[in-house]
């Protein structure tokens, strides 16, 4: 089996490069100002529990497109790691379709609820599942690449998935297998909107959550989904070790109280931050569309109007370089709530 992994930032080095520790054959598809650093001095991998391996760079192969990565690819079985951001889904999916064809297994393993949809738009032969990834992955260096916080990787329960959860847990990388993912999307999407608040912070996430005004403008935008959701009446998993509206209760709560009880959540490490944060800081296309726009979208369809995650929407695409401090964010939000 090879993997070919589509979209090889932080998520997709750490996830190919476990695979590729664990014996497996992997294929990094990404940007050469990532991927080159890693060619010549190859890929450190870590996490939380101590965990550090290091591929030396002969035993990492990288290429610049998927059309490279068909090229040196047999007749073997390949199984595509689709990691790319949300807006780039429908550009990588034509890609893949114009070398791989039909048939070809794709998984998911991205934010939000749309991607397996706009995947299956363009490939409606491809065998396509969903992913969710729980945990932050940071870059410690251009060639190190650490899982920040803890978490199981779920994907959606086909025969084809349970022999991919034997080859992740095999790399260390366990996985829960879904019967139904749409619940855990959700779930995962309403803790991702954490993203878009620390982008607009400028601080690392442990900095981030230590700030109870960054914390009630994250409790509102869960708040304001989980209405969406109730009338959608779609119920979301449990992606943290609290359940979604137990969060927005635990949030706003005072620092001290906050600190003694979510120490699992405030304890991440140092230098994370999210996806979100880098994109804004190097002026790329962000996910928000894929976060906040999704929940103001399904809104829309059962009557219910996500006005603070819309204006969340609207200060991410604003942004020009300045923090916003907590206590804005937060009377930003409850602002538009209220009108």
């Amino acid at each position: 089996m090879t993997f070919v992994v589509v979209g090889a930032g932080a998520i997709g080095c750490y996830a190919g490069g476990r695979l590729a520790v664990a014996g497996e054959r992997v294929l990094f598809v990404g940007r050469p100002g990532v991927l080159g650093p890693i060619e010549e001095r190859g890929l450190t991998l870590s996490d939380l529990t101590g965990f550090e391996a290091h591929l030396v760079a002969e035993r990492i192969a990288c290429v610049a497109s998927v059309l490279e990565a068909a090229a040196r690819t047999g007749p073997e079985d390949v199984v595509i790691l689709l990691a790319v951001k949300g807006p780039a889904t429908v550009a990588a999916a034509r890609e893949i379709a114009e070398t791989f064809g039909p048939g070809t297994s794709i998984v998911s393993l991205q934010n939000g609820v749309d991607n397996v949809e706009r995947i299956r738009a363009e490939m409606p032969s491809a065998d396509v599942v969903a992913g969710m990834v729980p945990y932050n992955v940071v870059w410690v260096s251009p060639t190190h690449v650490r899982r920040a916080t803890g978490g199981i990787v779920h994907l959606a329960d086909t025969a084809r998935t349970r022999a991919l959860a034997e080859a992740f847990g095999r790399a260390g990388v366990p996985v829960k297998l879904e019967a139904d993912m749409l619940p855990v999307q959700w779930g995962k999407l309403l803790v991702n909107l954490n993203n878009p608040v620390n982008a607009l912070s400028g601080l690392p996430l442990r900095d981030e959550l230590a700030d109870r005004n960054y914390r009630s403008a994250w409790a509102r935008l869960i708040a304001e989904g989980l209405a969406v959701l109730r009338a959608a009446k779609i119920v979301p998993a449990k992606v943290l070790a609290v359940p979604p509206a137990t969060l927005v209760r635990l949030l706003p709560l005072p620092n001290a109280l906050f600190r003694l009880l979510a120490r699992r959540m405030a304890s991440v490490d140092p230098k994370a931050s999210s996806s979100m944060a880098d994109d804004l800081r190097r002026g790329r296309q962000t996910e928000i569309d894929d976060l906040c726009g999704a929940i103001v979208r399904l809104g829309e369809r059962v009557g219910v109007r996500a006005r603070a995650n819309r204006r969340m929407v609207e200060l991410v695409q604003a942004y020009h370089g300045t923090p916003v401090s907590g206590p804005a964010l937060a009377r930003e939000l409850r602002d538009a709530a209220s009108r």
